[in-house]
């Protein structure tokens, strides 16, 4: 079929375009996009919707972003029920909020925007070492979001709107030092416990189960004893760097392209400057905005009469953050990293000039051009170090545009053997084994991805031994990989595990006994206090647990101090049972001033968030939201 489709493509073409062109003239291209926005609804926003489509892609760019951002985080957790609850309730979220600031007619004007990204940590690290912004790294920055610049600035315009109304909630939260003090010292309350520990370990040599015993186990729980399936595979890899190895650079072809690319290779001319500013952002008064002039203009004046002291005038009056401390310095610059009035100003001067007051939109400018860095032709041989590589992945890149197409026919028409294609597009057959459905942990490349283990464990692949489909895994990258043999997961026979039920069921028996005998010591203990001795008494707290699990902090934290001593139980997941006598309550230790103005800081942010949540669950009630997905644990209780 595929062979006859190949063959035939000119004349299977026609037919195809007319019927193409007859659906778009009875659906019509609105159609079409109503047709791809369907789906069942998830979740709706007063008249906003939220469909199953939608959803589903907002996790698929979460998982995405994870697994680049925690290359080893197990895809089993990134897939779950819960883990797509979160990204639905997210998108909620993110849909009430917008809402808020919609109805609240709250905008980010253009002065905010360009505050944000001037301070923004990441684009600040793009910067080249003359401080102007590398485009091309900061088009990357975008595009590793799915974005564009300008849709990256719109994301962060959004988010600043967003955070205009969350802060009106969360900077209004207020907590005095009584109430946090109060809270704060019921949290760590000190408790002087006296600590009874019941460990299966001390119960399990006294165990000693039949081979009766043992088999019923086994057969009670045949699920804990089975081997997990594996195939061992092979698989081909054609990407860039394995195209770079076939592509060989010709000293002509290298010397025109460093011809092709002469204007791009020059050094453009850059300038020096050092600045004076004086904030007054378009949108601030105009009364306001003609004071700051007046300031600018009185600086001015100073400079000029005293041109040398330009560095420390910049240092104590410049509201520059980034450039008043060394002394207004803005570090070398070309044509495109300014404000157009700045640009326009700073390459219209002579070395040395200091400008009059230019006005941009972040406010007034005194501007003194410090050098000039004149625009430089770097010869063939400078280049080349450079150019060579450049050049090496632009021919991979054409070559691997021409040769995908013939990787993926060739791993289809010969789908019993990757050694055909891999031989004729000179690639390498690597080979792994024991590998299972989900990545191994640590693993790394191909055989890390979902989606090839995904087809590695099909059907056809594990029956027939075919050549799976090649798979886009990345930017430039498919994959073909083979399953050469294949072992099921199966029940392992009792003589195979015989040691490891033994071990599983005494494990059990002595934890029900450690149990059973702590449960009944503490009967007794509440009919007669001295019936058991207890070990030496330890103080505890929150923040001093003294070596002791979390349960049993909790149990005795919990414990009723109405009647003392006090007596709790509490099982020890997985390590028994413990008993727990409490003695006297004891107040907080006294904690430093530094300390103390930290955790109040601390709790004032928990008020806050509690607010937070406060005010978004009344937004949802504002906007009608409903979500039409049970929650993963609602769900599961439904159907037990």
């Amino acid at each position: 079929m595929f062979d006859f489709v190949r063959k035939h493509s000119k004349v299977i073409a026609g037919p195809l375009f007319l019927l193409i062109i007859l659906a778009f003239i009875l659906v019509g291209v609105d159609g079409y996009k109503n047709m791809a926005a369907k789906g069942a609804t998830v979740a709706t926003i007063g008249n906003t919707k939220i469909t199953q489509e939608e959803w589903d892609f907002a996790h698929k760019n979460e998982v995405d972003r994870l697994r680049t951002s925690v290359p080893n985080l197990d895809p089993k957790l990134l897939e779950s029920d819960e883990a797509r609850y979160t990204t639905l309730e997210r998108l909620v979220r993110e849909k009430v909020m917008a809402e808020a600031v919609q109805s609240a007619h709250m905008t980010t004007s253009n002065a905010r925007l360009a505050r944000e990204l001037q301070q923004n940590p990441t684009i600040a690290s793009l910067r080249k070492p003359d401080g102007t912004l590398d485009m091309e790294r900061y088009r990357q920055l975008a595009a590793s979001q799915g974005l564009t610049p300008e849709g990256f600035e719109a994301r962060v315009r959004r988010d600043l709107s967003l955070m205009q109304v969350e802060s009106a909630v969360t900077s209004t939260a207020f907590s005095p030092k009584a109430l946090s003090d109060l809270a704060l010292n019921a949290f760590f309350e000190r408790r002087e416990v006296q600590v009874l520990r019941f460990s299966p370990a001390d119960y399990a040599a006294k165990i000693n189960p039949s081979d009766a015993d043992i088999e019923a186990y086994f057969q009670a729980n045949t699920a804990l004893f089975q081997s997990t399936e594996t195939a061992n595979v092979e698989y081909v890899v054609l990407d860039l760097d394995a195209v770079k190895k076939t592509v060989t650079v010709s000293e002509a072809d290298l010397k025109s392209y460093f011809e092709q690319n002469a204007n791009r290779l020059s050094a453009k001319e850059e300038r020096r400057a050092s600045h004076i500013l004086i904030n007054a952002p378009k949108d601030m008064p105009a009364a306001d905005r003609a004071k700051a002039k007046e300031r600018a203009q009185a600086l001015l004046s100073q400079v000029r009469k005293a041109p040398e002291s330009f560095a420390e005038l910049a240092k104590k009056n410049s509201q520059d953050a980034g450039s008043a401390p060394r002394g207004g310095d803005l570090d070398f610059f070309g044509r495109g990293a300014m404000v157009k009035p700045f640009e326009e100003a700073a390459f219209a001067m002579k070395k040395g000039d200091i400008s009059e007051v230019v006005e941009s939109d972040f406010g007034f400018h005194i501007i003194k051009l410090v050098d000039i860095k004149g625009a430089k032709q770097p010869s063939f041989e400078e280049a080349r170090a450079s150019l060579e590589p450049e050049l090496r992945t632009q021919l991979a890149q054409r070559k691997y545009a021409e040769i995908a197409e013939s990787f993926t026919n060739g791993v289809y028409e010969q789908s019993d053997s990757l050694k055909p294609v891999a031989d004729r597009l000179k690639l390498e057959v690597k080979t792994a084994a024991n590998v299972q459905r989900q990545p191994l942990p640590g693993a790394t490349g191909p055989l890390a991805n979902a989606k090839l283990l995904e087809a590695i464990f099909n059907a056809d692949s594990l029956e027939k031994k075919r050549n799976t489909e090649a798979l886009e895994l990345g930017a430039n990258q498919l994959v073909s990989a083979r399953v050469v043999s294949y072992s099921p997961a199966r029940s392992l026979a009792l003589n195979e595990v015989k040691a490891q039920v033994r071990e599983r069921l005494v494990a059990s028996r002595a934890l029900e006994q450690a149990k059973k005998e702590g449960a009944d010591k503490l009967a007794a203990l509440q009919t007669n206090p001295g019936a058991v001795t207890f070990p030496a008494a330890l103080t505890i707290s929150r923040d001093a647990a003294q070596g002791l699990p979390g349960a049993v902090i909790d149990a005795a934290l919990k414990a009723n101090a109405a009647k003392l001593p006090a007596f709790v139980g509490t099982d020890v997941a997985g390590q028994g049972y413990a008993v727990v006598r409490v003695n006297k309550v004891l107040p907080r230790n006294a904690v430093e001033e530094a300390k103390g103005k930290q955790e109040q800081a601390q709790f004032a942010q928990w008020v806050a968030a509690a607010e937070s949540s406060a005010y978004y669950e009344s937004l949802k009630q504002r906007f009608k939201v409903q979500i039409k997905v049970p929650a993963p644990g609602a769900a599961k209780t439904a159907t037990n």
